[in-house]
């Protein structure tokens, strides 16, 4: 086999994590572990919603060999080089796993590389793409000029790792679990820190027995946590009525969350915690690709919207998110995008998506902990709603394998 190089282009937190993870597993159990033959590179694109940590997590994955960050994109995009002079080989391909799929087209023609794009919901520049790797046929060109370009494959967003078959595993002492996901960006977070914790206080002063947990996003820090629950530096907690919590490490490097009112939260730091979420009754989350995680591996959710600030929810992709981000304007401008939002809103969490109806609740609004806490503590009495839930999630969600498709795909254009 010729020597040949895969460049993968990526940009936000939840696409390194949802997309690219599982697409280079993918590669390296179809094209081997040998670099000398397949050596495989990712460069990260700008994104309003990147953490400053997506360099590290690509990093960790075993099977990749190269990662550079967003910042030095366009030097590369412009002129072909990266910013450690990173060498080429003569044979190579261009993946598309996030970005602008203009940026395959340009940095393909630099290399002399074939490209192949994963497309979600739009497929563009059909005439200098190679193949395209589609999530449902109706992402297809409907002339059939470039059918043969096409190939629909999943919702690589189904490719969540552990259960697949989406069976519970139960703690050996059978206690019941919460899993609490406020989001990893700081525009979630204030308001999903002190409502998700607050709700979790009435929760346990009826259930007591129940155990609480927070999956912590890799891109997120102990410490910038545990800021957005304490209301002298994250002022949002006010409107919940929220009267903080503080950062615990125990001698056994275990760490909490203890809430004024004594309720301990445990902080599980291992990434990807599917195994965790697996084991949960029920999970508080916010919008996300969280939320195709926990459908893919059937776990039952209420989806979080609140808007008691509507100026602190400024996570939007693309031109949105650059408006809502803009010094001084910025502000009003993300009041107005989301005034605009809760008017057009579709469904949010991808369970919903996928099913195109509410399986799973989306709760929008100036949401109060007690009202939410009380739903969670009816599907916790009747057991049966949950497997309800659990079932539909079951039913919903993609088939597995929409990363062994897309790498086939690479496979058959580096065979070429």
């Amino acid at each position: 086999m010729t020597p040949v190089d895969i460049l993968i282009l990526s940009n936000g937190p939840g696409e390194v994590t949802t997309w690219v993870r599982p697409v280079v597993k993918a590669l390296r159990r179809l094209l081997g572990d040998d670099r000398e033959h397949v050596r495989i590179s990712v460069v990260l694109s700008p994104c309003p919603n990147a953490s400053g940590k997506e360099v590290d997590i690509v990093r960790s994955y075993a099977e990749v060999d190269r990662v550079q960050g967003a910042s030095d994109f366009f030097p590369f995009m412009l002129w072909g080089k990266t910013a450690e002079n990173w060498n080429w080989r003569n044979q190579g391909i261009v993946v598309f796993l996030g970005g602008d799929q203009f940026f395959p087209v340009v940095i393909g023609k630099r290399l002399g590389y074939k490209t192949v794009v994963y497309a979600e919901w739009d497929a563009r520049w059909h005439n200098l793409i190679d193949r395209f790797g589609v999530m449902k046929p109706e992402v297809m060109p409907k002339s059939p000029k470039y059918a043969s370009k096409f190939t629909v494959v999943g919702d690589l967003m189904a490719e969540t790792g552990g259960l697949q078959n989406g069976e519970r595993v139960k703690e050996c002492d059978q206690k019941e679990i919460i899993g609490i996901l406020p989001g990893s960006k700081a525009a979630k977070l204030a308001q999903g820190v002190p409502l998700t914790l607050a709700i979790a206080e009435y929760v346990h002063a009826q259930k007591p027995e129940i155990k609480f947990v927070i999956p912590v996003a890799p891109t997120l820090d102990l410490q910038t946590l545990a800021s957005f629950a304490d209301p002298k530096q994250n002022p949002v907690a006010e409107y919940f009525d929220f009267k903080g919590a503080s950062l615990i490490t125990t001698s056994s490097e275990r760490s909490i969350l203890k809430t004024a009112n004594g309720l301990c939260v445990e902080l599980y730091k291992q990434n990807p915690a599917y195994d965790l979420l697996a084991q949960c009754s029920i999970c508080l989350t916010t919008v996300g690709a969280n939320t195709a995680e926990l459908g893919s591996l059937a776990v039952p959710m209420i989806v979080l919207l609140p808007t008691q600030q509507l100026d602190a929810m400024r996570s939007w992709d693309g031109l949105l998110g650059i408006l809502a981000n803009l010094p001084s304007v910025g502000s009003s401008f993300a009041k107005l995008i989301n005034w605009w939002f809760l008017r057009k809103k579709g469904l949010l969490a991808w369970p919903n998506i996928w099913a195109q109806q509410e399986i799973v609740p989306e709760l929008v609004g100036k949401l109060q902990p007690q009202d939410v806490a009380n739903m969670v503590l009816d599907y916790l009495d009747n057991p049966e709603k949950l497997e309800e839930v659990r079932s539909k999630l079951r039913n919903a969600r993609g088939q597995a394998g929409a990363a062994d498709k897309l790498a086939s795909i690479v496979q058959e254009e580096i065979m070429l």
